[in-house]
């Protein structure tokens, strides 16, 4: 069925592409950060398992807050992880077991999708106008800064 939602075809497919390069992002930080909660090693293990638990269940919903996104404005979002990967940003090197390079890691991450979402929100809003997505990215924005912050707040 056609979509009416006051924004063109058009920007609704280009406003769908770039949330599912979004969306392969948030799963690489998502793997990332599930994997290190499995691998940390060291004194403070239990704060650390922790932290990533709940920082990859937040990217969780987050993830499926994204695809739902994408299908409300008309378009399927992108689930195959081949094609994830093809589509993220954001590399997945092999997983280090140093606590403050884990740390680092994650918040270069974390801070690589909060600059592309500042760039999202404009552009949503401005050349595709379409500000339930600008909103919705806001959202997120914040979320990624909150947990960046945590990370950030361990290096010290």
């Amino acid at each position: 069925m056609k979509v009416n939602i006051g924004i063109t075809d058009k920007n609704r497919q280009a406003v769908a592409a770039a949330l599912n390069q979004l969306l392969a992002d948030e799963h690489i930080l998502y793997n990332k950060t599930r994997n290190y909660h499995w691998i940390i090693e060291g004194p403070s293990f239990m704060e650390f398992h922790k932290l990533y638990e709940a920082q990859y269940d937040q990217l969780a919903e987050m993830i499926d807050e994204i695809a739902e996104r994408i299908r409300t404005i008309g378009h399927f979002a992108e689930g195959r992880l081949k094609e994830l990967l093809k589509l993220a940003s954001l590399d997945e090197p092999a997983p280090p077991t140093a606590q403050t390079k884990q740390l680092q890691n994650l918040l270069s991450d974390h801070e690589i999708i909060v600059n592309k979402l500042r760039k999202l929100i404009d552009e949503f809003d401005e050349k595709y106008k379409d500000a339930g997505s600008s909103d919705f990215v806001t959202g997120l924005l914040k979320q990624h800064e909150k947990m960046a912050w945590m990370l950030r707040s361990y290096l010290k």
